[in-house]
């Protein structure tokens, strides 16, 4: 499984990269604030919802510490998805959040 940190998550933002980021958290968690640009498919919901994402593109999975995010990350893995792991999580995300 590939994985980031926090930190080079925010560097690629601030280069202006851009990411397909899916953060898993329970909407109440996202409501607090997210990585922006963030999609919020909680982590119950990936298995009904990954007809939404698209093969051919390339996806950073985020939760709140990188367990739930490491788990779904090898599902979608398994299924044929292109995915990277956040794997400290939000606890260590220092970029801004909306």
């Amino acid at each position: 499984m590939k994985e980031m940190t926090a930190k080079e998550v925010e560097s690629k933002l601030n280069e202006g990269k851009k990411l397909n980021i899916i953060d898993v958290r329970e909407v109440d968690e996202v409501a607090a604030g997210k990585i922006p640009g963030a999609v919020n498919i909680p982590l119950g919901l990936i298995e009904f919802r990954m007809h939404e994402l698209d093969k051919t593109k390339e996806y950073l999975i985020v939760c709140r510490s990188g367990a739930r995010s490491g788990r779904v990350s090898q599902f979608l893995e398994y299924y044929g998805f292109n995915v990277t792991n956040m794997k400290d999580g939000m606890l260590s995300w220092g970029g801004n959040v909306e």
